[in-house]
């Protein structure tokens, strides 16, 4: 068990700081904290010592400079398990920090805006920050370190039933989620900054991918394997990630794969006649085109009326109630159906369809673009 005597709060997303502060300073944990976090927490009647105090030095160079300074990395360093250690920490006036409270500058956010400049990107690139956290979490025998709020109320919950202490194994748990959330980070500024500056470069030596789990899922391609769906965070593209479900019953696995397939075919004829996608098991079997809607899903089932049996059809024309009653004729069953968009109209026929009306999955992705090049 590490003891947890002071504690550095310096944080970006103030959700919840307050109350994770105060609870901290309850039970007797010294406080510091850099910038808008100090002054949140000082306008709430918390005391806290400000980083400059620790450092000597104000902030430098508009904020950019705060923690970078030995009297905060070698308090958080410093493996408590060497006698040598302490003695340097000692030798130098500096006391050791047990808990590191950190999260980044809101990169993700930043560059989402549509009007965002490089500019402005580049200095929402946290240095300190991940600085700190990585810090904290390679020491994690001797540091906790915690980078989401969501993990405030687990951490004091144990702190109170332990007289103040974290585990080895929360400290571990916390230190993994760290890593991950600093490599999440960079990964993102990694690829937008290789967008700047070397769009044509599609296949670079080295590549990060930063994915976010946007669902659990009940099994994997089989009943007996685990499954979860993560999506870019940036992918704005018409895609399964980010459609929006607006009828049926939880995709599946399967159900991802096939609608992913159905989509980036039908997506080839994003701009062309009305046309119409029959995928089973990831395979085509059955496309169309046609003058309407309609025509196009009745040719593309005749094409394989066997396979198109609980299959997933995919649409570039928004589904209106003639299109409804093709895609519920008489013999068919589908799994899902991808469009733009679903007419008012439509949506009773579809959802009321006798037997599997109820289950259908109604996949509405917005206005198609043909699938961009690269990844």
């Amino acid at each position: 068990m590490s003891q947890i005597r002071r504690a550095l709060l310096s944080v970006s997303d103030k959700t919840g700081i307050v109350s994770f502060a105060s609870a901290l300073h309850q039970m007797g944990v010294q406080l510091l904290s850099t910038g808008g976090t100090a002054r949140l927490l000082q306008e709430a009647g918390i005391p806290v010592t400000p980083v400059e105090q620790v450092t000597g030095f104000p902030e430098m160079l508009e904020g950019r400079v705060k923690t970078l300074h030995p009297a905060i990395h070698a308090g958080i360093l410093a493996d408590r398990r060497k006698p040598e250690h302490l003695q340097a920490l000692q030798q130098a006036d500096i006391e050791p920090i047990d808990l590191v409270c950190v999260n980044l500058y809101p990169f993700e956010s930043t560059i989402a805006r549509p009007e965002v400049t490089l500019e402005e990107a580049v200095e929402n690139i946290d240095i300190g920050g991940p600085t700190m956290v990585r810090a904290a979490a390679k020491n994690h025998e001797s540091v906790a370190v915690v980078v989401d709020p969501a993990d405030y109320d687990v951490l004091l919950e144990e702190m109170r039933t332990s007289g103040g202490q974290l585990s080895l194994q929360t400290r571990r748990r916390l230190a993994a989620k760290a890593f991950a959330h600093t490599a999440f980070y960079d990964a993102q500024i990694a690829d937008y900054l290789r967008q700047q500056f070397t769009p044509e470069d599609l296949f670079p030596q080295e590549l990060t991918i930063a994915l976010r789990k946007a669902q659990a899922l009940r099994y994997g391609e089989n009943p007996h394997q685990h499954a979860a769906f993560y999506l870019l965070p940036r992918f704005k593209e018409p895609s399964i990630a980010t459609a929006r479900q607006r009828h049926g019953k939880e995709l599946s696995y399967n159900n991802l794969l096939d609608c992913d397939a159905a989509l980036e075919l039908v997506k080839e004829f994003a701009h062309d006649r009305p046309t119409c996608v029959i995928i089973k098991h990831t395979n085509p079997c059955g496309v169309a085109v046609a003058d309407t809607l309609p025509d196009a899903v009745e040719r593309a089932r005749l094409a394989d009326p066997v396979s198109a049996f609980g299959g997933i059809m995919a649409l570039n024309r928004p589904v209106d109630a003639a299109t409804a009653e093709k895609v519920t004729a008489p013999n068919t069953f589908f799994e899902c159906l991808i469009a733009p968009a679903f007419e008012e109209d439509a949506l009773p026929i579809l959802t009321e369809k006798k037997k599997w009306g109820a289950n259908l999955r109604l996949l509405e992705v917005g206005a198609l673009t043909p699938p961009q090049e690269g990844w």
